[in-house]
């Protein structure tokens, strides 16, 4: 399997493919509205203006399997998106990313990158992956690595 293989669902319920994305780079974030990290919808709305024109794509995955920190439905989770954080890159439905119902993209996400010493599972929300214009999973990061702390992977990214 390959990224460009993926299809997912958007927050307005269409079907989008990854195809849409080839030759982009990506970040990749499992998110939530009410975890101590949700303030991180800045940093990455942040880097989405900063870096749109060259390439790079932020995707938000909401995710309800930790804490229950994402309990609304998609019309209020982009409603929170957007009057809290005037989130412009795309969202996507809410999904699993452990267990028997996680989401593809996310299986094949941790299989491509897996966390420390070599565990798959995904341990909070606002875990990150870094995918390169070839569609090959980069780097992997942890709920507290800031957006403002992937700046430097990110250009490295982008210019290819």
């Amino acid at each position: 399997m390959q990224l460009n293989d993926f299809s997912v669902k958007t927050i307005g319920g269409d079907t989008q493919s990854m195809r849409d994305f080839e030759g982009k780079v990506l970040l990749i974030v499992n998110v939530a509205s009410k975890c101590g990290f949700t303030k991180q919808y800045a940093g990455l709305q942040s880097l989405f203006e900063e870096y749109e024109e060259k390439g790079l794509v932020v995707m938000g995955f909401p995710c309800d399997q930790f804490g229950h920190q994402e309990p609304g439905d998609e019309a209020t989770i982009q409603t929170f998106c957007q009057t809290q954080f005037s989130v412009t890159f795309p969202m996507f439905a809410k999904i699993e990313v452990n267990g028997a119902n996680a989401s593809p993209i996310f299986k094949w996400l941790k299989s491509s990158k897996p966390g420390l010493l070599g565990t798959e599972g995904i341990k909070w929300n606002f875990t990150k992956f870094l995918i390169g214009r070839d569609g090959q999973v980069l780097k992997r990061y942890a709920p507290t690595d800031t957006p403002e702390s992937l700046r430097a992977d990110i250009e490295e990214a982008i210019k290819g």
